[in-house]
Order: C-alpha cells, then sequence, then structure tokens
C-alpha cells in the first residue's frame, strides 16, 4: 500500500486463506520465567498452589525451592503462539496439553506453533467468512528441553470474503490422549506425604469418582488486556474493542486461571497440574463478569511413591455486570491434577 507516495506496509498476523498444513511459525520472544512474573500473573488470576508459593515447602517436596505456577506456564506458552491467531475471533478448544517437566522461575519459555489442520467454516448470512485453524504448540527451555506439547483450534477470519479456498480437514482428529506414565511422570520422585502433611483440606485417598463440589463465592474478571500483554497474548480480539466488535474479549487462560484457584479452595492438597484432556470455552467473558465454577471428579489413579492423579472437570459459569441477565456456560474444563 502506497499513502502520500511513502510505502506503507501492515504488521500484522495471518489470515486464514494464509495458513498452509506444515507452517512454522516461532517468532515470538522468548520469556524467562521471574518471581515478578508471577506476583503480577498470581494479582489478576489468583494461584493458589502451595508449592510455588512456599519456596521452602516446595525444596522439600520436589528438592527444588522455585517452581513457576503451571497456570503461567501454559499462559506464555499460549501468548507465544498466538503470532499465528493475532486476527483471531474464538478458540474453541485445547487438546492433550501435556507438562513434560515442570519449569523453575530463571527457566526461559520458547515456543513454536505448527498448523497442522484446517477447515474453511460454511457462509452465514451476516457473518464475515471465517476458517479454523488447528495448532500444534511445542514449549522447549532453554536448554531445549521440551516443558509442553498440545493442540488448539483457532477461529480466523479470512482477508477477501470472495476466497474460497476448499479446506475441510477432520478437525475432530486433531489431538492425542495423554497416557497415565506421562501424566505421572511430572511429579516423578516428590515427596507428597510431606505436602499432603503441611496442606488442610481432603487428601487424594479421600475423593472418589463423582464427587462434585460446588464453589462458593465468585471471581471477578479483572485486568484483562493486563494479563494479555503480560504473557504475549497479541491477539486482536482482548486488545482491540473495534477488531473485536464493539467489546473486548477476555482471553480464555484468563477464565481457566480463576477456574484453578476456585479449584484450589476446595482441594488445597493438589500438588501441581500435570496436564489437560480438554478445554471448551462454551461461551464469552468480559472485564467485571463474575465466574463461578462446579468441581467434578472423574476418576483417581494411585501412584506407586503415594498420592495419586485425580481426573477433575471444571464447568464454569459467568455472572454477567448486570443483575437482570442469566448467568452463561462459558468453560468446560477436564484437567489431571496430582494430588497428596
Amino acid at each position: 500500500m502506497t499513502e502520500g507516495g511513502e510505502r506503507v506496509t501492515s504488521a500484522e498476523g495471518p489470515y486464514f486463506e494464509d495458513l498452509a498444513v506444515g507452517q512454522i511459525h516461532a517468532g515470538a520472544p522468548g520469556m524467562t520465567l521471574t518471581g515478578g512474573l508471577a506476583a503480577a500473573h498470581r494479582a489478576i488470576v489468583g494461584g493458589r498452589l502451595a508449592l510455588p508459593l512456599d519456596e521452602a515447602l516446595c525444596a522439600q517436596v520436589t528438592g527444588q525451592g522455585s517452581l513457576a505456577p503451571p497456570g503461567l506456564v501454559w499462559d506464555v506458552a499460549i501468548g507465544q503462539s498466538t503470532v499465528v491467531t493475532h486476527h483471531v475471533r474464538a478458540n474453541l478448544f485445547y487438546r492433550g496439553l501435556v507438562f513434560r517437566r515442570t519449569p523453575a522461575l530463571g527457566d526461559t519459555l520458547r515456543t513454536r506453533t505448527e498448523v497442522v489442520g484446517l477447515r474453511q467454516n460454511r457462509p452465514r448470512p451476516g457473518r464475515k467468512p471465517t476458517g479454523l485453524a488447528a495448532l500444534r504448540i511445542v514449549t522447549v527451555d532453554q536448554e531445549d528441553r521440551p516443558v509442553l506439547d498440545f493442540w488448539r483450534c483457532a477461529m480466523l477470519p479470512l482477508r477477501d470474503p470472495s476466497v474460497k479456498t476448499g479446506l475441510a480437514d477432520d478437525l475432530d482428529a486433531v489431538g492425542a490422549p495423554a497416557d497415565q506414565a506421562s501424566l505421572a511422570a511430572v511429579a516423578d520422585g516428590w515427596d507428597l506425604a510431606t505436602l499432603a502433611a503441611r496442606t488442610s483440606g481432603p487428601r487424594f485417598a479421600d475423593l472418589c469418582e463423582g464427587q462434585r463440589f460446588e464453589i462458593v463465592g465468585g471471581d471477578v474478571v479483572s485486568s484483562a488486556p493486563e494479563l494479555a500483554r503480560l504473557t504475549l497474548n497479541v491477539a486482536e480480539a482482548h486488545h482491540d474493542v473495534v477488531a473485536a466488535g464493539g467489546r473486548r474479549l477476555v482471553y480464555g487462560g484468563h477464565t481457566i486461571g480463576l477456574a484453578l484457584s476456585q479449584t484450589l479452595r476446595a482441594l488445597p492438597g493438589l500438588a501441581t497440574i500435570a496436564g489437560w484432556h480438554g478445554c471448551d470455552h462454551l461461551g464469552p467473558v468480559h472485564e467485571e463478569d463474575t465466574l463461578r465454577s462446579t468441581v467434578t471428579v472423574e476418576r483417581t489413579e494411585p501412584l506407586d511413591s503415594g498420592g495419586g492423579l485425580v481426573h477433575l472437570r471444571s464447568r464454569v459459569r459467568a455472572d454477567p455486570d448486570t443483575t437482570s441477565a442469566e448467568p452463561r456456560e462459558v468453560l468446560d474444563w477436564r484437567f489431571v491434577a496430582v494430588m497428596a
């Protein structure tokens, strides 16, 4: 484009028709996890995991005294992947997120995002054409040790509304479930008995399939653009009210972070999050919404070293910032925690 004789280049991410299966995007800067970063993140989404909060206890349980909060780790990884989804309209799902190791403060995260599936959506009257991009996201540390490996699906607009790409990949087949060995490995060698002795609430042995916790008291969503900036998330919809269609959307990780904080009010003996089976965003969240959650135990698996893996499902609903509207379902998150 030329303006007044000068050539002007748009600095923006790709549209749907710019993507191709096999493309790899690794242009986001690396980020070193620091205590200041963790504190700022905790101020926005909460953070009640005992080990990242208590360095002395963390050293006793894990052998290292500065465990990074897992929610911070996945928020940074997702934020780094948004170089591909600058124009995102919505995130449909996350699948198969597995921690390959637990980073410590001082580690640096770098993320590689690969396009693994593309499907153009059917046109709808009154809506701009869009397509779905399935992405595989792999995050490593400064020594190239694997940290995270997962898939997400983003809805992106087309630059040219007349384009018909013919892309129709089966996105239901995207992703792979995590096996128990991979999930258990994150806490290999941890002294979970010491954690159990220092925390309150139910123990692993107290939980059973189908047990449900209704979390009393909601959490207001605040500082949404600040969280996006903090985690390198450049998706327009979280920053630009015009791009968002009149009201900015809250980054999905913000909702997940508050859901985790609420889960820990019911289960303070959780040691860490080993992975996610999946996460579906059921509806938009906006600042000043109040989030409330119900947590269900789907199954439990004991570990040889004590404690075990707890497969949990968090259903989150949002009360809008008015007393006249009905609550709406916004999140269905199925994840696996290590519990003392």
